[in-house]
């Protein structure tokens, strides 16, 4: 495919105009980035890997009513979506305290919450994508109160989904990351699901021994990063069976699988 003129460029990929009108060439790289220690590097392969991965799982959620910008894969390492107007807002939903959740209320990692908690972020790397509620996002007009309802129900739903596929693979899901765009139609418009689904935007532990199984193997030094992108394609059934791994026991030095009550 003719490389077009470059339309965005974020940490994980690139996006190009795409062949058609409302079209745009998703492209993923292997780079990694950690905002907080600023900390850069390669992961090799993750743009195939994580490419296949949320073409894997757009597909999916579509094929139960979900709606999103996938249109289909091009190649190894690009996926043609369509072209939506992006809400500024990333949606965290979070099954169980990791991250900064554990760090901001002083909670055990790998405590299961009793409920789903959804978090909303300002979409924005200079100011650190802050956190924000309702109230900002309708005053500043980011969206209205009905997208942010139909934010909320959309986001409920993957989470649910994802969660009952990553069991039915011996995977945990601890949090997922969303983001939204408009998708206009004539003059019709609806939110649909955008960006990526893959390990670079959830936090996936393995059922048996919590090992992480996504970009915090990058983040925190973890080792065996490109073998924890690998697993998951290959327990979803994306690439074939190789070599038998042992993520199912706790492996690094650096981590102590936290507990899963």
């Amino acid at each position: 495919m003719t490389r077009r003129r470059q339309v965005y460029e974020g940490q994980g990929k690139v996006l190009f105009e795409g062949p058609e009108p409302g079209t745009l060439v998703q492209y993923f790289k292997d780079d990694a980035y950690a905002k907080l220690t600023r900390k850069t590097g390669t992961i090799t392969g993750k743009g195939v890997l994580n490419n296949r991965i949320s073409e894997y799982l757009m597909q999916q959620l579509g094929e139960i009513g979900v709606p999103t910008h996938f249109v289909r894969r091009l190649n190894m390492r690009e996926q043609l979506v369509r072209e939506v107007e992006i809400i500024p807002i990333v949606v965290m939903v979070r099954n169980i305290v990791a991250g900064s959740l554990a760090e901001r209320f002083a909670m055990k990692e790998g405590t299961a919450l009793p409920r789903s908690v959804v978090e909303f972020y300002y979409k924005s790397d200079k100011l650190g994508n802050p956190m924000v509620t309702e109230e900002h996002i309708t005053a500043f007009g980011w969206a209205y109160p009905q997208d942010i309802d139909e934010i909320l129900a959309l986001s409920l739903r993957v989470n649910d989904f994802l969660t009952g596929l990553f069991l039915g693979i011996e995977l945990r899901l601890v949090d997922v990351q969303l983001e939204f765009g408009r998708l206009w139609e004539s003059e019709h418009m609806r939110i649909v699901l955008a960006d990526e689904i893959s390990p670079d935007s959830c936090r996936l532990w393995d059922r048996n021994s919590n090992e992480p199984m996504d970009k915090d193997r990058f983040l925190r030094d973890l080792g065996r990063v490109e073998e924890a992108y690998q697993q998951v394609a290959q327990r979803l059934g994306l690439l074939p069976e190789s070599s038998p791994q042992d993520f199912d026991k706790p492996n690094s030095n650096n981590w102590k699988a936290p507990s899963s009550k």
